[in-house]
C-alpha cells in the first residue's frame, strides 16, 4: 500500500502546480481539457470514501490487474465525458475546483492510511481487497498524473516507482510486453493516449 500514498500525493502536488493557463489546455483524455480532468478526479476521491467503508465479508472475486476490463480508448464524444465537461465548466475558476478536489484528495488520503490492508471491500459489484482496490488507484492516479502533464510544460511528472508499478499491471491486462522500455512512453502509447507503432494494439483500462 506504500505506492497508493506516492501516486495519490504527486498527483495532488501536479494539480497543485498548475498555472491559470494551463487549466484550459488539452488533458490526455480525448475530448476533456485539463479542468475536465481534475473534475473527474473529485470523482475518483468520491469513489475512494465510498469504497473504503464498503466493507464485506464476502471472498474477493477479482485483484488487482484481472479488476480491469480491456476496452477501446475512448473519443470523448460519449455522455460521460458531455458531464464530465459540464460539470467543470460550472465552477467559477481554477481555485473553486482546486479547493474541491484537495478536500476529498486529503480526505481520501486519510480514509487510505487508516485502512486494513487485508480487509475487503465491494466497488463495480466485484470484491477485491484493500490491498488490491488501492493498487488499482495506484494505476488511475498514474495514468490520470500522464494526462495532466502530457501536453504541459513545468509541471512534475508521476514517480518512477509507481509507473513502473502501473506498467507492470498494464502489461497484465493486456497479456503482453509494452512497446518501449520507457515505462513513461510505453504507457501513453500502450494505453492509446499517444499514437501506438503498428502491431501494437491499444488497450483502455475500464
Amino acid at each position: 500500500m506504500d505506492l497508493f500514498p506516492r501516486a495519490w500525493g504527486a498527483l495532488q502536488e501536479a494539480v497543485h502546480s498548475l498555472g491559470d493557463a494551463q487549466w484550459v489546455q488539452p488533458s490526455g483524455c480525448a475530448g476533456w481539457l485539463v479542468q475536465d480532468l481534475v473534475f473527474h478526479l473529485i470523482i475518483g476521491a468520491q469513489d475512494i470514501l465510498i469504497t473504503l467503508v464498503t466493507t464485506t465479508d464476502a471472498p474477493a472475486t477479482r485483484d488487482a490487474v484481472t479488476y480491469w476490463e480491456p476496452g477501446e480508448p475512448g473519443d470523448g464524444t460519449d455522455a460521460e465525458s458531455a458531464f464530465i465537461r459540464r460539470s467543470a465548466g460550472a465552477y467559477s475558476g481554477p481555485a473553486s475546483l482546486t479547493h474541491h478536489f484537495d478536500d476529498l484528495a486529503v480526505a481520501a488520503g486519510k480514509a487510505a492510511a487508516a485502512a486494513d490492508p487485508a480487509a475487503r471491500v465491494e466497488t463495480r459489484d466485484q470484491v477485491l481487497t484493500i490491498t488490491d482496490f488501492l493498487t488499482t488507484y495506484v494505476v488511475e492516479a498514474t495514468l490520470h498524473h500522464l494526462d495532466l502533464t502530457l501536453h504541459l510544460s513545468g509541471v512534475d511528472g508521476p514517480p518512477a516507482s509507481t509507473l513502473a508499478a502501473t506498467r507492470a499491471i498494464v502489461e497484465g491486462v493486456a497479456g503482453r510486453p509494452l512497446p518501449s522500455d520507457d515505462d513513461r512512453e510505453a504507457l501513453v502509447l500502450a494505453t492509446g493516449r499517444l499514437p501506438a507503432p503498428a502491431g501494437f494494439t491499444p488497450v483502455a483500462l475500464g
